[in-house]
């Protein structure tokens, strides 16, 4: 057992998250919407997190830096759980997310264009008219896609 496995098996929450790098509030929301399993406590109550803990908080925090959903983590870790999972299985989890970021990234490039092409028209000058306002009140030059992907 190396030293880092040892010490990963005795961790209050605040190890954990020194040792990972999540937020304190984090960790005990991952556990309150059961993205994380409730740590065995000591006979005191005190929670004891370990190395399988450790684990599953990095996966976590991973698919969330790649724009999982909660509820796509949750079914990522279902898969794991069951242990039966094959790749296929993961793929259509993963590409369908791909698909999901995909259409964001085109949404985003249309807020651009917009945001762009209406600066653009600003004068920079210190009169009250103002082309981005205008766009702001009116509602002008947003393409419906991206005025209903943004809400």
């Amino acid at each position: 057992m190396s030293d880092s496995h040892a010490i990963a098996s005795d961790l209050k929450r605040s190890d954990l998250a020194r040792l990972t790098g999540c937020n304190l509030e984090t960790i005990r929301y991952y556990e309150n919407v059961g993205l994380m399993p409730d740590p065995p406590r000591t006979a005191s109550g005190h929670r004891r997190y370990g190395a399988p803990h450790v684990e599953r908080l990095n996966f976590v925090m991973r698919a969330r830096d790649l724009g999982f959903t909660m509820e796509e983590i949750r079914g990522l870790l279902s898969l794991v759980d069951r242990g039966s999972h094959t790749c296929a299985e993961v793929e259509r989890m993963g590409r369908h997310h791909l698909d999901v970021v995909r259409a964001k990234i085109r949404d985003l490039q249309m807020i651009e264009a917009v945001l762009a092409g209406t600066i653009a028209r600003c004068t920079g000058t210190d009169t009250p008219d103002c082309p981005l306002l205008d766009v702001l009140s009116e509602g002008q030059a947003v393409p419906e896609r991206v005025a209903r992907t943004s809400e």
